[in-house]
């Protein structure tokens, strides 16, 4: 960790997915997303039979509050001292955290202290761990790759998806809690030998934004104006957030009140999220095939606004069926939409910038959007969920509208 191997071939010398050291991130990211789907169930589960409901509610919600405040600073760490070193230091403090609380759980059985303990570092992790996964691309293959890249890790997430919550039941049931946290520490320590051996391109001298010898509150106050002068940077983020904010509320608690509302049953309820997960799977795949696709701001600005409008329909369906189908569309809408932000993000920030422009990007989606979701229900349970379907669907539609208004952003392209 304190050496860093340096890639000396021409980054845009082969494709990203022929590429073993982009191979390797992908791998490390893979066997981390695989563990922190097993991690949540194990902690739900562990929760909820250490304590009460509303116990295991504080426990589940006390690592968001650690993220959304610190998510910023750890923008400016990623940038200070390198995505890759972070990201290492990252995943070597939630194995050895995981770890320890599954012995502790084998040697003590079960408590809400070492849960909540557990969940506040996770947290603290993660704060300081986003940012650094979305600058380290940057650093390991060139501009020309990093659209397919970010297809190939939105491809890896939904995979992972489908496979951690599974195998996390499958640990709790064959060996409770305590097993399911050891899985997730093993998942987590595969990663560590794959990142130590990434070889990253180190940024020129002239580059170097985030300098040590200046303080972390100038290296963020940069990083924001940076942001905010940037022409195709501001409105992008302005695009992302809206479309964070209107999208969490009916996709997460509105999907769910709207199934018992319809009597569609839990089972009705997860066909509809793998109607959504197919057709977001199917948007990554797609951008991790071709590599890139012509007009990207446009398409981008586009896929949000008929996205929106898919969104308000699926509170108006009929039937199981017809809601798998407009969960299908949603899924490819959106995940067209964000795979081409994110490569959007990713192709025109400054590498020297990219840990505080991801710490940014991804406080609207995991800091303020989880405050969306008790609103809509509340709203639901007043109004019902057509209206507020619509409400958010307009929300998220206005983050299309400014990538289509803003000439820079509708006219960004993606390199090829």
């Amino acid at each position: 960790m304190t050496t860093t191997p340096v890639l000396q071939v021409g980054p845009d010398d082969r494709p990203a997915h022929r590429d073993p050291n982009v191979l390797r991130w992908l791998g490390a990211y893979a066997a981390s997303m695989a563990a922190d789907g097993v991690y949540y169930i194990a902690l739900s589960w562990a929760a909820v039979q250490a304590g009460s409901p509303a116990q295991a509610g504080v426990v589940m919600s006390v690592s968001a509050l650690p993220r959304a405040v610190l998510m910023l600073g750890g923008g400016v760490i990623a940038d200070r001292f390198g995505p890759r070193r972070v990201v290492i230091g990252s995943d070597a403090v939630r194995c050895a955290a995981v770890l320890a609380v599954a012995a502790l759980l084998f040697l003590t059985g079960l408590g809400l202290w070492p849960l909540a303990a557990l969940a506040l570092v996770f947290g603290t992790v993660d704060a300081v761990f986003v940012p650094a996964v979305g600058a380290l691309p940057a650093r390991i293959t060139g501009k020309a790759q990093l659209a397919r890249v970010q297809g190939m890790r939105g491809l890896a997430y939904r995979c992972n998806v489908i496979i951690g919550a599974p195998a996390g039941g499958l640990a709790v049931a064959f060996g409770g809690a305590a097993t399911a946290f050891g899985v997730a520490g093993l998942l987590i320590a595969v990663s560590v030998p794959l990142l130590i051996s990434l070889r990253v391109r180190e940024l020129p001298p002239a580059d170097a934004a985030a300098d040590t010898t200046t303080t972390a509150w100038r290296d963020l106050v940069a990083g924001l104006h940076y942001i905010r002068r940037h022409d195709v940077l501001a409105p992008l983020m302005l695009a992302i957030t809206l479309g964070d904010l209107g999208f969490a509320g009916p996709l997460n608690v509105g999907l769910t009140l709207l199934a018992d509302e319809r009597g569609w049953g839990a089972s009705g309820m997860g066909w509809v999220l793998a109607g959504f997960g197919v057709g977001a799977g199917s948007a990554s795949m797609t951008l991790a095939v071709r590599g890139r696709l012509p007009r990207g701001g446009w398409i981008a600005g586009w896929s949000i606004i008929a996205g929106s409008i898919a969104i308000a329909a699926l509170a108006y369906v009929p039937s199981v069926l017809a809601a798998v189908g407009v969960a299908l569309l949603i899924g490819l809408l959106a995940g067209l939409s964000g795979a081409l932000c994110g490569a959007l993000l990713q192709t025109h920030s400054d590498p020297a910038y990219l840990g505080r422009v991801t710490a940014v990007s991804s406080l609207a989606g995991l800091g303020l959007a989880p405050l969306t979701m008790p609103l809509s229900a509340a709203a639901i349970g007043a109004w019902g969920t057509g209206p507020v379907f619509v409400v958010s669907a307009v929300v998220c539609g206005l983050g299309g509208v400014i990538a289509l208004s803003v000439r820079d952003l509708r006219r960004a392209e993606l390199p090829g």
